[in-house]
């Protein structure tokens, strides 16, 4: 068992499946000599070859669209478009063919694909680096949307992500990267898919999260603990479909819910999250929804972004907050 960050993490997992399976291929931009822009695929390229690891050209409508052609001839692509915010030309392939493939052919092709990206902000990068866009891809039916907040977690569901037959959006908080280090057993076990992660039990005020601003609710807990009140930490991870069971359960026990995600506000998947709490769980509720998010603007250059991503202070207020009324 080795102590990794979780872009290590997830080249463990790309190494394990493409050693056991030959049919994975990877590809995109920078992925092969390189390594990848945040060195994900290091290595890989070496041991594995180049027609197994691919330089792309750079035009991610092209990456994700050889990956439809690949998929529907029996490869198990994991391709990788280099940040979030260069997403828009691919949407193109991934809403009208990835995401629909096996209706259209009525399950006689499926897409079994990955697409790997960098999500949200706090690395200081320029414009298009650092945006936090998973509602475009879990408003589309057909897209299964992840995001692991551990470098357990991320090696987990992204065997789990490569072995399901179906297309899986991948994001991987860029912030999280490098920031800390877990034991990570490279076992080649999958973790469970549509499932959700309680990571602090607490029975005042449940608190939905995901990606990097995990690191952030768990730090906020942690003071709000020495307030005497307890926070139910969920960490969402399966964006879509959401495990809204766990969610109610534990909004059955506390009566309170605070959501917090670094997208911004409208129509982010935090307004999901509350909706079905409405629908489903309104009598347990003692305090209206909260949800402390990024604003309904670009992300910022560096010098403001870290005033558009929810900090721990604004966390810790909006829970005591809540659990106060």
């Amino acid at each position: 068992m080795a102590k990794v960050t979780l872009v290590e993490a997830v080249n463990m997992a790309l190494a394990w499946e493409m050693a056991n399976d030959p049919d994975v291929v990877l590809l995109g931009e920078d992925i092969g000599r390189n390594g990848g822009v945040f060195r994900a695929t290091v290595g890989l390229q070496e041991r594995f070859g180049p027609l197994r690891v691919q330089d792309s050209t750079l035009a991610e409508g092209a990456i994700a669209g050889m990956a439809v052609g690949m998929a529907s001839q029996g490869l198990k692509p994991v391709a990788e478009i280099q940040f979030m915010g260069f997403l828009y030309p691919a949407l193109d392939q991934i809403g009208n063919h990835m995401a629909r493939m096996r209706n259209r052919t009525r399950g006689r092709l499926t897409m079994p694909i990955v697409m790997r990206m960098p999500h949200g902000g706090g690395i200081h990068a320029p414009e298009h680096h650092s945006e936090s866009l998973e509602t475009l891809l879990c408003h589309h039916a057909g897209l299964r949307v992840l995001c692991p907040s551990s470098p357990a977690r991320a090696y987990g569901l992204l065997l789990a992500a490569i072995r399901d037959p179906d297309p899986v959006m991948f994001l991987e908080p860029t912030r999280l990267y490098r920031m800390a280090k877990q034991e990570v057993l490279d076992d080649g076990l999958a973790l469970p898919l549509d499932r959700a992660f309680r990571l602090r039990e607490g029975e005042d005020v449940t608190v939905v999260t995901w990606g990097a601003m995990t690191h952030d609710v768990m730090r906020a807990a942690e003071q709000l603990s020495l307030e005497k009140i307890g926070c139910d930490v969920i960490d969402l991870a399966s964006l879509s479909p959401i495990d809204h069971d766990t969610v109610l359960d534990s909004v059955a026990r506390t009566g309170r819910l605070v959501i917090v995600h670094e997208a911004a506000r409208h129509c982010g998947v935090g307004a999901e999250v509350a909706a079905t709490v409405a629908e489903r769980g309104l009598h347990d509720l003692l305090a209206p929804v909260r949800r402390i998010t990024g604003y309904d603007t670009v992300m910022p250059y560096f010098k403001l972004e870290h005033d558009y991503i929810p900090s721990v202070a604004r966390i810790v207020d909006g829970i005591r907050e809540t659990a106060r009324t």
